[in-house]
Protein backbone atom coordinates (compact mmCIF):
# COMPACT_ATOMS: atom_id res chain seq x y z
CA UNK A 1 0.00 0.00 0.00
CA UNK A 2 1.47 3.10 -1.31
CA UNK A 3 2.11 5.66 1.37
CA UNK A 4 -0.71 8.54 0.02
CA UNK A 5 -3.31 5.84 -0.23
CA UNK A 6 -2.80 4.88 3.71
CA UNK A 7 -2.94 8.66 5.07
CA UNK A 8 -5.80 9.22 2.86
CA UNK A 9 -7.40 5.97 4.78
CA UNK A 10 -6.03 7.41 8.11
CA UNK A 11 -7.44 10.65 7.28
CA UNK A 12 -10.72 9.22 7.41
CA UNK A 13 -10.65 7.10 9.64
CA UNK A 14 -9.55 10.16 11.90
CA UNK A 15 -12.78 12.17 10.92
CA UNK A 16 -15.15 9.02 11.42
CA UNK A 17 -13.78 8.26 14.77
CA UNK A 18 -13.62 12.33 15.53
CA UNK A 19 -17.40 12.71 14.20
CA UNK A 20 -18.25 9.83 16.44
CA UNK A 21 -16.68 11.58 19.59
CA UNK A 22 -18.51 14.64 19.04
CA UNK A 23 -21.88 12.52 18.86
CA UNK A 24 -21.36 10.63 22.44
CA UNK A 25 -20.01 14.10 23.92
CA UNK A 26 -23.58 15.47 22.52
CA UNK A 27 -25.50 12.86 24.12
CA UNK A 28 -23.75 13.20 26.84
CA UNK A 29 -24.42 16.66 27.23
CA UNK A 30 -27.93 16.37 26.52
CA UNK A 31 -28.21 13.87 29.31
CA UNK A 32 -26.68 16.18 31.95
CA UNK A 33 -28.85 19.34 30.70
CA UNK A 34 -32.24 16.63 30.60
CA UNK A 35 -30.77 16.09 34.70
CA UNK A 36 -31.01 19.89 35.31
CA UNK A 37 -34.25 20.70 33.86
CA UNK A 38 -35.87 17.92 35.66
CA UNK A 39 -34.70 20.43 38.94
CA UNK A 40 -36.19 23.97 37.25
CA UNK A 41 -39.01 22.20 35.30
CA UNK A 42 -39.82 25.85 33.76
CA UNK A 43 -37.31 25.83 31.54
CA UNK A 44 -38.08 23.87 28.44
CA UNK A 45 -35.69 21.27 27.77
CA UNK A 46 -35.20 22.27 24.01
CA UNK A 47 -34.54 26.14 25.10
CA UNK A 48 -31.68 24.45 27.63
CA UNK A 49 -30.35 23.13 25.09
CA UNK A 50 -29.97 25.88 22.55
CA UNK A 51 -28.18 27.80 25.73
CA UNK A 52 -25.80 24.89 25.90
CA UNK A 53 -24.96 25.54 22.71
CA UNK A 54 -24.80 28.72 22.84
CA UNK A 55 -21.81 28.17 25.08
CA UNK A 56 -20.47 25.99 23.69
CA UNK A 57 -20.14 27.70 19.98
CA UNK A 58 -17.99 29.98 22.20
CA UNK A 59 -15.48 27.11 22.32
CA UNK A 60 -14.98 26.84 18.48
CA UNK A 61 -12.21 24.10 18.71
CA UNK A 62 -14.19 22.36 21.09
CA UNK A 63 -16.81 20.07 18.95
CA UNK A 64 -16.14 19.38 14.84
CA UNK A 65 -19.21 18.67 13.77
CA UNK A 66 -20.82 19.29 10.37
CA UNK A 67 -24.62 20.53 10.79
CA UNK A 68 -25.18 21.28 7.28
CA UNK A 69 -28.57 21.84 5.47
CA UNK A 70 -28.78 18.38 4.05
CA UNK A 71 -27.57 16.71 7.05
CA UNK A 72 -30.72 18.51 8.76
CA UNK A 73 -33.11 17.76 6.44
CA UNK A 74 -32.47 14.68 5.38
CA UNK A 75 -31.00 13.07 8.61
CA UNK A 76 -32.83 14.50 11.52
CA UNK A 77 -35.88 15.81 10.57
CA UNK A 78 -37.49 12.65 9.25
CA UNK A 79 -37.82 10.69 12.38
CA UNK A 80 -38.82 13.97 14.38
CA UNK A 81 -41.86 14.34 11.39
CA UNK A 82 -42.75 10.45 11.40
CA UNK A 83 -43.01 10.10 15.84
CA UNK A 84 -45.31 13.21 15.82
CA UNK A 85 -47.37 11.78 13.01
CA UNK A 86 -47.50 8.21 14.66
CA UNK A 87 -49.58 9.67 17.46
CA UNK A 88 -52.02 11.84 15.61
CA UNK A 89 -55.25 9.89 15.27
CA UNK A 90 -56.87 10.46 11.90
CA UNK A 91 -60.42 11.18 13.35
CA UNK A 92 -58.97 14.64 15.54
CA UNK A 93 -56.85 15.25 12.83
CA UNK A 94 -60.00 15.11 10.21
CA UNK A 95 -62.46 17.27 12.32
CA UNK A 96 -60.08 20.43 12.03
CA UNK A 97 -58.18 19.33 9.23
CA UNK A 98 -59.94 22.73 7.78
CA UNK A 99 -58.50 25.60 10.14
CA UNK A 100 -54.87 23.26 9.78
CA UNK A 101 -54.35 23.35 6.18
CA UNK A 102 -55.78 27.02 5.95
CA UNK A 103 -52.86 28.27 8.45
CA UNK A 104 -50.33 25.64 7.15
CA UNK A 105 -51.07 26.20 3.24
CA UNK A 106 -52.77 29.56 2.77
CA UNK A 107 -51.14 31.16 6.43
CA UNK A 108 -47.31 30.02 5.29
CA UNK A 109 -47.89 32.00 1.87
CA UNK A 110 -49.24 35.08 3.43
CA UNK A 111 -46.79 35.08 6.18
CA UNK A 112 -44.12 34.70 2.95
CA UNK A 113 -45.56 37.74 1.35
CA UNK A 114 -45.94 39.40 4.33
CA UNK A 115 -42.53 39.30 6.07
CA UNK A 116 -40.87 39.00 2.60
CA UNK A 117 -42.42 42.58 1.52
CA UNK A 118 -41.96 44.06 5.01
CA UNK A 119 -38.21 42.47 5.14
CA UNK A 120 -37.30 44.25 1.07
CA UNK A 121 -38.93 47.44 2.03
CA UNK A 122 -37.14 48.33 4.96
CA UNK A 123 -33.70 46.50 4.57
CA UNK A 124 -33.49 46.79 0.65
CA UNK A 125 -32.93 42.94 0.58
CA UNK A 126 -34.44 42.18 -3.04
CA UNK A 127 -37.45 40.96 -3.92
CA UNK A 128 -36.79 36.63 -4.32
CA UNK A 129 -34.00 36.82 -1.52
CA UNK A 130 -36.71 38.95 0.44
CA UNK A 131 -39.31 36.15 -0.37
CA UNK A 132 -36.88 33.14 0.35
CA UNK A 133 -36.28 34.56 3.96
CA UNK A 134 -40.28 35.12 4.13
CA UNK A 135 -40.87 31.22 3.23
CA UNK A 136 -37.74 29.56 5.19
CA UNK A 137 -38.75 31.53 8.90
CA UNK A 138 -42.68 30.48 8.28
CA UNK A 139 -41.92 26.94 9.32
CA UNK A 140 -42.79 26.31 12.75
CA UNK A 141 -41.31 24.07 15.24
CA UNK A 142 -43.50 23.51 18.60
CA UNK A 143 -41.56 20.83 19.89
CA UNK A 144 -40.89 22.90 23.43
CA UNK A 145 -45.03 23.74 23.09
CA UNK A 146 -45.93 19.76 22.45
CA UNK A 147 -43.78 19.06 25.50
CA UNK A 148 -45.59 21.22 27.64
CA UNK A 149 -49.20 20.32 26.84
CA UNK A 150 -48.47 17.06 27.66
CA UNK A 151 -46.89 17.61 30.76
CA UNK A 152 -49.72 20.33 31.67
CA UNK A 153 -52.41 18.23 30.44
CA UNK A 154 -53.87 20.66 27.85
CA UNK A 155 -56.72 19.69 25.70
CA UNK A 156 -55.72 16.93 22.74
CA UNK A 157 -57.54 19.02 20.56
CA UNK A 158 -54.71 22.21 21.10
CA UNK A 159 -52.41 19.89 20.52
CA UNK A 160 -53.34 18.67 17.10
CA UNK A 161 -54.17 21.96 16.08
CA UNK A 162 -50.47 23.53 16.89
CA UNK A 163 -48.70 20.25 16.00
CA UNK A 164 -50.92 19.70 12.55
CA UNK A 165 -50.05 23.33 11.80
CA UNK A 166 -46.38 22.43 11.93
CA UNK A 167 -46.23 19.34 9.94
CA UNK A 168 -48.02 20.64 7.11
CA UNK A 169 -46.65 23.86 7.05
CA UNK A 170 -42.88 23.00 7.57
CA UNK A 171 -43.70 21.14 3.89
CA UNK A 172 -45.35 24.14 2.11
CA UNK A 173 -42.51 26.85 3.70
CA UNK A 174 -39.95 24.14 1.77
CA UNK A 175 -41.65 24.36 -1.50
CA UNK A 176 -42.00 28.27 -1.52
CA UNK A 177 -38.16 27.98 -0.04
CA UNK A 178 -37.23 26.52 -3.55
CA UNK A 179 -39.48 28.45 -5.52
CA UNK A 180 -37.82 31.61 -4.13
CA UNK A 181 -34.24 29.90 -4.65
CA UNK A 182 -35.83 29.25 -8.85
CA UNK A 183 -36.76 32.71 -9.49
CA UNK A 184 -33.49 34.22 -7.71
CA UNK A 185 -31.81 31.85 -10.58
CA UNK A 186 -33.72 32.45 -13.43
CA UNK A 187 -35.03 35.65 -12.77
CA UNK A 188 -38.64 36.85 -11.72
CA UNK A 189 -39.62 37.73 -15.67
CA UNK A 190 -39.12 34.35 -16.59
CA UNK A 191 -40.51 32.61 -13.30
CA UNK A 192 -44.25 33.89 -13.26
CA UNK A 193 -47.43 33.80 -10.56
CA UNK A 194 -48.91 30.69 -12.38
CA UNK A 195 -45.79 28.72 -13.40
CA UNK A 196 -44.81 28.60 -8.88
CA UNK A 197 -48.51 27.92 -8.52
CA UNK A 198 -48.34 24.97 -10.40
CA UNK A 199 -44.76 23.90 -9.25
CA UNK A 200 -46.17 24.66 -5.34
CA UNK A 201 -49.29 22.09 -6.39
CA UNK A 202 -47.12 19.50 -8.15
CA UNK A 203 -44.53 19.49 -5.40
CA UNK A 204 -46.73 19.20 -2.42
CA UNK A 205 -49.33 16.65 -4.11
CA UNK A 206 -46.67 14.43 -5.46
CA UNK A 207 -44.96 14.25 -1.98
CA UNK A 208 -48.48 13.58 -0.04
CA UNK A 209 -49.38 11.01 -2.63
CA UNK A 210 -45.66 9.41 -2.56
CA UNK A 211 -46.21 8.95 1.04
CA UNK A 212 -49.51 7.57 1.21
CA UNK A 213 -48.52 4.91 -1.31
CA UNK A 214 -45.55 3.67 1.02
CA UNK A 215 -47.43 4.17 4.04
CA UNK A 216 -50.39 1.84 2.82
CA UNK A 217 -47.37 -0.58 1.35
CA UNK A 218 -45.97 -0.93 4.88
CA UNK A 219 -49.17 -0.29 6.91
CA UNK A 220 -50.92 -3.21 5.10
CA UNK A 221 -48.67 -5.26 2.98
CA UNK A 222 -46.15 -5.92 5.35
CA UNK A 223 -46.97 -4.88 9.08
CA UNK A 224 -50.27 -6.75 8.72
CA UNK A 225 -48.58 -9.77 7.35
CA UNK A 226 -45.77 -9.58 9.88
CA UNK A 227 -45.34 -10.68 13.09
CA UNK A 228 -41.60 -9.67 14.46
CA UNK A 229 -41.44 -6.28 16.71
CA UNK A 230 -37.77 -6.02 15.63
CA UNK A 231 -38.65 -6.56 11.35
CA UNK A 232 -41.49 -4.10 11.60
CA UNK A 233 -39.63 -1.38 13.54
CA UNK A 234 -36.82 -1.96 10.78
CA UNK A 235 -39.37 -1.33 8.15
CA UNK A 236 -40.93 1.67 9.29
CA UNK A 237 -36.86 3.41 10.17
CA UNK A 238 -36.33 2.39 6.11
CA UNK A 239 -40.00 4.02 5.46
CA UNK A 240 -39.15 7.24 7.48
CA UNK A 241 -36.47 8.02 5.92
CA UNK A 242 -37.15 6.29 2.31
CA UNK A 243 -40.22 8.17 1.74
CA UNK A 244 -37.90 11.28 1.92
CA UNK A 245 -35.51 10.22 -0.15
CA UNK A 246 -37.51 8.93 -2.93
CA UNK A 247 -39.83 11.60 -2.78
CA UNK A 248 -36.76 14.03 -3.00
CA UNK A 249 -35.18 12.23 -5.80
CA UNK A 250 -38.20 11.00 -7.78
CA UNK A 251 -37.25 12.07 -11.21
CA UNK A 252 -33.76 10.07 -11.24
CA UNK A 253 -35.86 6.70 -10.36
CA UNK A 254 -38.06 7.33 -13.22
CA UNK A 255 -35.20 9.12 -15.72
CA UNK A 256 -36.28 12.58 -15.85
CA UNK A 257 -34.07 14.94 -14.06
CA UNK A 258 -35.24 17.93 -12.06
CA UNK A 259 -38.07 16.34 -11.36
CA UNK A 260 -38.99 16.51 -7.38
CA UNK A 261 -41.32 16.36 -4.46
CA UNK A 262 -41.52 17.34 -1.08
CA UNK A 263 -39.87 14.82 1.12
CA UNK A 264 -41.29 16.55 4.33
CA UNK A 265 -44.76 16.22 3.45
CA UNK A 266 -43.79 12.64 2.27
CA UNK A 267 -43.01 11.56 5.48
CA UNK A 268 -45.80 13.30 6.98
CA UNK A 269 -48.11 10.81 4.84
CA UNK A 270 -46.49 7.77 5.45
CA UNK A 271 -46.08 8.63 9.16
CA UNK A 272 -50.04 9.22 9.28
CA UNK A 273 -50.81 6.19 7.20
CA UNK A 274 -48.37 3.76 9.56
CA UNK A 275 -49.85 5.35 12.60
CA UNK A 276 -53.93 5.34 12.00
CA UNK A 277 -53.40 1.81 9.59
CA UNK A 278 -50.55 -0.02 10.21
CA UNK A 279 -50.68 0.01 13.90
CA UNK A 280 -53.77 -1.31 13.75
CA UNK A 281 -52.37 -4.11 11.91
CA UNK A 282 -49.50 -5.25 14.47
CA UNK A 283 -49.70 -7.33 17.48
CA UNK A 284 -49.96 -5.37 20.94
CA UNK A 285 -45.91 -6.42 21.46
CA UNK A 286 -44.92 -5.04 18.17
CA UNK A 287 -47.14 -1.59 18.84
CA UNK A 288 -45.11 -0.97 22.24
CA UNK A 289 -41.76 -1.50 20.86
CA UNK A 290 -42.27 0.77 18.38
CA UNK A 291 -43.38 3.43 20.27
CA UNK A 292 -40.59 3.28 22.29
CA UNK A 293 -38.29 2.87 19.78
CA UNK A 294 -39.60 5.78 18.00
CA UNK A 295 -40.05 7.85 21.48
CA UNK A 296 -36.34 7.13 22.06
CA UNK A 297 -35.34 8.12 18.29
CA UNK A 298 -37.62 11.25 18.55
CA UNK A 299 -35.46 12.73 22.08
CA UNK A 300 -32.38 11.35 20.79
CA UNK A 301 -32.49 13.57 17.41
CA UNK A 302 -34.53 15.99 19.36
CA UNK A 303 -31.16 16.78 21.58
CA UNK A 304 -28.79 16.88 18.61
CA UNK A 305 -31.10 19.63 16.93
CA UNK A 306 -31.25 21.88 19.60
CA UNK A 307 -27.98 21.27 20.49
CA UNK A 308 -26.63 22.14 16.97
CA UNK A 309 -28.92 25.52 16.84
CA UNK A 310 -26.98 26.99 19.52
CA UNK A 311 -23.50 25.84 17.90
CA UNK A 312 -24.36 26.75 14.67
CA UNK A 313 -25.28 30.46 16.09
CA UNK A 314 -22.75 32.98 16.26
CA UNK A 315 -23.71 35.65 18.68
CA UNK A 316 -21.06 38.02 17.57
CA UNK A 317 -23.12 38.08 14.41
CA UNK A 318 -25.90 38.80 16.05
CA UNK A 319 -24.66 42.03 17.53
CA UNK A 320 -23.97 43.38 14.09
CA UNK A 321 -27.24 43.01 12.73
CA UNK A 322 -29.24 43.94 15.14
CA UNK A 323 -31.23 46.23 13.04
CA UNK A 324 -32.44 43.50 10.46
CA UNK A 325 -32.78 40.90 13.27
CA UNK A 326 -35.24 43.51 15.31
CA UNK A 327 -37.54 44.15 12.00
CA UNK A 328 -37.32 40.67 11.31
CA UNK A 329 -38.94 39.49 14.45
CA UNK A 330 -41.29 41.99 14.72
CA UNK A 331 -42.21 41.62 11.30
CA UNK A 332 -42.75 37.68 12.09
CA UNK A 333 -44.82 38.06 15.41
CA UNK A 334 -47.01 41.09 13.73
CA UNK A 335 -47.71 38.58 10.47
CA UNK A 336 -47.97 35.94 12.96
CA UNK A 337 -50.57 37.65 14.63
CA UNK A 338 -52.59 38.60 11.70
CA UNK A 339 -53.06 35.25 10.00
CA UNK A 340 -53.76 33.48 13.38
CA UNK A 341 -56.14 35.51 14.60
CA UNK A 342 -58.29 36.42 11.04
CA UNK A 343 -57.80 32.64 10.12
CA UNK A 344 -59.04 31.54 13.20
CA UNK A 345 -62.11 34.10 13.30
CA UNK A 346 -62.90 33.18 9.50
CA UNK A 347 -62.86 29.66 10.23
CA UNK A 348 -64.95 29.81 13.24
CA UNK A 349 -67.62 32.14 11.52
CA UNK A 350 -67.91 29.44 8.84
CA UNK A 351 -68.05 26.18 11.12
CA UNK A 352 -69.50 27.76 14.77
CA UNK A 353 -69.51 23.91 16.07
CA UNK A 354 -66.15 23.48 15.81
CA UNK A 355 -64.74 27.04 16.40
CA UNK A 356 -61.24 27.41 17.66
CA UNK A 357 -61.98 28.78 21.23
CA UNK A 358 -60.08 32.52 22.36
CA UNK A 359 -57.38 30.86 24.73
CA UNK A 360 -56.88 28.17 21.86
CA UNK A 361 -55.71 30.99 19.58
CA UNK A 362 -53.29 33.08 22.36
CA UNK A 363 -51.66 29.68 22.56
CA UNK A 364 -51.54 29.15 19.15
CA UNK A 365 -49.94 32.64 17.94
CA UNK A 366 -47.62 32.65 21.04
CA UNK A 367 -46.71 28.91 20.19
CA UNK A 368 -45.74 29.30 17.05
CA UNK A 369 -41.45 28.77 17.25
CA UNK A 370 -38.63 28.82 14.98
CA UNK A 371 -36.39 25.74 14.53
CA UNK A 372 -34.67 23.26 13.02
CA UNK A 373 -36.55 23.58 9.40
CA UNK A 374 -35.71 27.60 9.61
CA UNK A 375 -32.03 26.76 10.72
CA UNK A 376 -31.73 24.19 7.95
CA UNK A 377 -32.91 26.42 5.11
CA UNK A 378 -30.88 29.27 6.28
CA UNK A 379 -27.60 27.31 6.27
CA UNK A 380 -28.49 26.06 2.70
CA UNK A 381 -28.45 29.95 1.66
CA UNK A 382 -24.93 30.84 -0.12
CA UNK A 383 -23.67 33.71 -2.61
CA UNK A 384 -24.09 32.44 -5.44
CA UNK A 385 -27.83 33.19 -5.81
CA UNK A 386 -28.24 36.20 -4.08
CA UNK A 387 -24.70 37.53 -3.40
CA UNK A 388 -22.54 36.79 -0.39
CA UNK A 389 -23.75 40.15 2.08
CA UNK A 390 -27.57 39.69 1.59
CA UNK A 391 -26.83 35.72 2.06
CA UNK A 392 -25.33 36.10 5.53
CA UNK A 393 -27.61 38.89 6.75
CA UNK A 394 -30.72 36.40 5.48
CA UNK A 395 -28.64 34.01 7.81
CA UNK A 396 -28.25 36.03 10.89
CA UNK A 397 -31.83 36.84 10.69
CA UNK A 398 -33.13 33.43 11.00
CA UNK A 399 -30.39 32.69 13.80
CA UNK A 400 -31.84 35.81 15.66
CA UNK A 401 -35.47 35.08 15.12
CA UNK A 402 -34.86 31.41 16.14
CA UNK A 403 -32.89 32.65 19.26
CA UNK A 404 -35.87 35.27 19.80
CA UNK A 405 -39.12 32.27 19.65
CA UNK A 406 -37.20 29.82 21.70
CA UNK A 407 -35.51 31.99 24.33
CA UNK A 408 -38.51 34.36 25.24
CA UNK A 409 -41.94 32.55 23.53
CA UNK A 410 -40.18 29.14 24.77
CA UNK A 411 -39.60 30.12 28.01
CA UNK A 412 -43.47 32.02 28.79
CA UNK A 413 -45.56 29.46 26.77
CA UNK A 414 -46.18 27.51 29.83
CA UNK A 415 -47.17 30.75 31.98
CA UNK A 416 -49.57 31.70 29.05
CA UNK A 417 -50.87 27.91 28.92
CA UNK A 418 -51.30 28.58 33.02
CA UNK A 419 -52.77 32.27 33.04
CA UNK A 420 -55.32 30.78 30.12
CA UNK A 421 -56.25 28.05 32.66
CA UNK A 422 -56.39 25.73 30.05
CA UNK A 423 -54.32 23.12 32.11
CA UNK A 424 -57.00 23.11 34.82
CA UNK A 425 -57.93 19.73 35.50
CA UNK A 426 -62.01 19.51 36.20
CA UNK A 427 -62.46 20.57 40.21
CA UNK A 428 -64.28 16.56 40.18
CA UNK A 429 -60.75 15.63 39.76
CA UNK A 430 -58.76 17.26 41.83
CA UNK A 431 -60.84 16.50 44.56
CA UNK A 432 -60.49 12.38 43.59
CA UNK A 433 -57.12 13.45 43.99
CA UNK A 434 -57.22 14.95 47.32
CA UNK A 435 -59.66 11.74 48.90
CA UNK A 436 -57.12 9.78 47.85
CA UNK A 437 -54.23 10.91 48.96
CA UNK A 438 -55.21 11.55 52.09
CA UNK A 439 -56.33 7.72 51.83
CA UNK A 440 -53.05 6.66 50.72
CA UNK A 441 -51.43 9.40 53.57
CA UNK A 442 -52.86 7.59 56.05
CA UNK A 443 -52.64 4.21 55.50
CA UNK A 444 -48.98 4.78 55.21
CA UNK A 445 -49.10 6.58 58.67
CA UNK A 446 -50.76 3.62 60.02
CA UNK A 447 -48.08 1.04 58.19
CA UNK A 448 -45.66 3.15 60.20
CA UNK A 449 -47.16 3.11 63.30
CA UNK A 450 -47.44 -0.80 63.02
CA UNK A 451 -43.85 -1.00 62.33
CA UNK A 452 -42.89 1.00 65.27
CA UNK A 453 -44.96 -1.28 67.96
CA UNK A 454 -43.39 -4.29 66.43
CA UNK A 455 -39.91 -2.80 67.19
CA UNK A 456 -40.42 -2.12 70.37
CA UNK A 457 -40.60 1.74 70.26
CA UNK A 458 -44.39 1.90 71.04
CA UNK A 459 -45.87 -0.05 73.93
CA UNK A 460 -49.12 -1.36 73.53
CA UNK A 461 -51.76 1.30 75.08
CA UNK A 462 -50.04 4.15 72.89
CA UNK A 463 -49.94 1.97 69.96
CA UNK A 464 -53.52 0.80 70.29
CA UNK A 465 -55.00 4.65 70.76
CA UNK A 466 -52.80 6.00 68.16
CA UNK A 467 -54.30 3.24 65.66
CA UNK A 468 -57.74 3.03 66.79
CA UNK A 469 -57.28 7.52 65.43
CA UNK A 470 -55.99 6.27 62.48
CA UNK A 471 -58.41 3.73 61.60
CA UNK A 472 -61.34 6.15 62.09
CA UNK A 473 -59.95 8.42 60.02
CA UNK A 474 -58.97 5.65 57.10
CA UNK A 475 -62.81 4.75 57.38
CA UNK A 476 -64.10 8.64 57.05
CA UNK A 477 -61.51 8.59 53.82
CA UNK A 478 -62.77 5.67 52.40
CA UNK A 479 -66.40 6.72 52.72
CA UNK A 480 -65.64 9.98 51.59
CA UNK A 481 -63.90 8.52 48.31
CA UNK A 482 -66.88 5.83 47.56
CA UNK A 483 -69.42 8.71 48.30
CA UNK A 484 -67.47 11.04 45.42
CA UNK A 485 -67.86 7.88 42.90
CA UNK A 486 -70.94 7.57 43.84
CA UNK A 487 -71.48 11.42 42.52
CA UNK A 488 -69.45 11.34 39.55
CA UNK A 489 -69.70 7.36 38.19
CA UNK A 490 -67.92 7.71 35.23
CA UNK A 491 -64.80 8.46 37.60
CA UNK A 492 -64.98 4.97 38.97
CA UNK A 493 -64.00 3.59 34.95
CA UNK A 494 -60.66 6.27 35.73
CA UNK A 495 -59.46 4.25 39.10
CA UNK A 496 -60.40 0.80 37.15
CA UNK A 497 -58.38 1.05 34.17
CA UNK A 498 -55.67 2.75 36.13
CA UNK A 499 -55.45 0.09 38.92
CA UNK A 500 -55.61 -2.31 35.98
CA UNK A 501 -52.92 -0.85 34.24
CA UNK A 502 -50.48 -0.60 37.48
CA UNK A 503 -51.22 -3.95 38.50
CA UNK A 504 -50.22 -5.68 34.50
CA UNK A 505 -47.44 -3.75 34.74
CA UNK A 506 -46.34 -5.30 38.37
CA UNK A 507 -47.23 -8.96 36.56
CA UNK A 508 -44.38 -7.92 34.21
CA UNK A 509 -41.99 -7.26 36.26
CA UNK A 510 -42.79 -10.24 38.51
CA UNK A 511 -42.03 -12.40 35.58
CA UNK A 512 -38.72 -10.71 34.54
CA UNK A 513 -37.55 -11.23 38.11
CA UNK A 514 -38.65 -15.18 37.33
CA UNK A 515 -36.89 -15.30 34.58
CA UNK A 516 -33.74 -13.46 35.97
CA UNK A 517 -33.86 -16.20 38.89
CA UNK A 518 -33.95 -18.87 36.62
CA UNK A 519 -37.53 -19.78 37.34
CA UNK A 520 -39.11 -20.05 34.12
CA UNK A 521 -37.46 -20.30 30.81
CA UNK A 522 -37.00 -17.92 27.78
CA UNK A 523 -39.67 -19.36 25.87
CA UNK A 524 -42.28 -19.45 29.27
CA UNK A 525 -41.34 -15.61 29.55
CA UNK A 526 -42.17 -14.21 26.21
CA UNK A 527 -45.55 -15.75 26.00
CA UNK A 528 -46.43 -14.20 29.45
CA UNK A 529 -45.03 -11.09 28.48
CA UNK A 530 -46.86 -11.14 24.95
CA UNK A 531 -50.04 -12.13 26.94
CA UNK A 532 -49.79 -9.12 29.47
CA UNK A 533 -48.55 -6.63 26.50
CA UNK A 534 -51.44 -7.71 25.04
CA UNK A 535 -53.47 -7.14 27.87
CA UNK A 536 -51.55 -3.62 28.17
CA UNK A 537 -52.76 -2.51 24.84
CA UNK A 538 -56.55 -3.34 25.73
CA UNK A 539 -56.04 -0.79 28.51
CA UNK A 540 -54.91 1.65 26.81
CA UNK A 541 -57.59 1.91 23.95
CA UNK A 542 -59.73 2.10 26.30
CA UNK A 543 -57.78 5.03 27.85
CA UNK A 544 -57.28 6.35 24.71
CA UNK A 545 -60.88 6.43 23.72
CA UNK A 546 -61.96 7.61 27.00
CA UNK A 547 -59.17 10.43 26.46
CA UNK A 548 -60.76 11.40 23.33
CA UNK A 549 -64.62 11.20 24.28
CA UNK A 550 -63.76 13.64 27.15
CA UNK A 551 -61.83 16.22 25.31
CA UNK A 552 -64.30 15.99 22.30
CA UNK A 553 -67.05 17.24 25.96
CA UNK A 554 -65.09 19.68 26.46
CA UNK A 555 -63.92 21.32 23.71
CA UNK A 556 -66.37 19.96 20.78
Amino acid sequence: MSLPIFATILAEESSVIQTELGLVILLFIAALVAIFVRQFRHIPYTTALVIVGLVLALFPNFLQLDFSSDVILAVLVPPLLFEATLHIPWKKLKSDLGIILLLAVGGTFLGTLLVGGVVMATLGIPLAAAMAFGALISATDPVAVISFFRSLGVSKRLGILVEGESLFNDGAAIVLFNLALTAGIIGLDSFGPMQALQEFLLVSVGGIAIGLILGYIVSVLLLKNLDDHLIETTTTVALAFGAYVIAESFGKFIGVPGLHFSGILAVVAAGLMVGNIGLENTSPTTRLTLDNFWEFAAYMVNSIIFLAIGLEIEIAQLSAFIVPILVAVVTVLVSRGLIMYASTAVFSALRPKTKIPTPFRHVMFWGGLRGAISLALALSLDGHIFGADFALELRVMTFGVVLFTLLVQGTTIEGLIKRLRLSEKPEKQLELQRRQAHLYAKRAGKLELDRLRQDGILYGDMWRAMGQVYDEEISVNKQALLSHLQTYPEMEQELFLQAREDVLKAERRAVADALRRGLISQQVYAELVEELNNRLAAVDILKENRGLDDDEVQHG
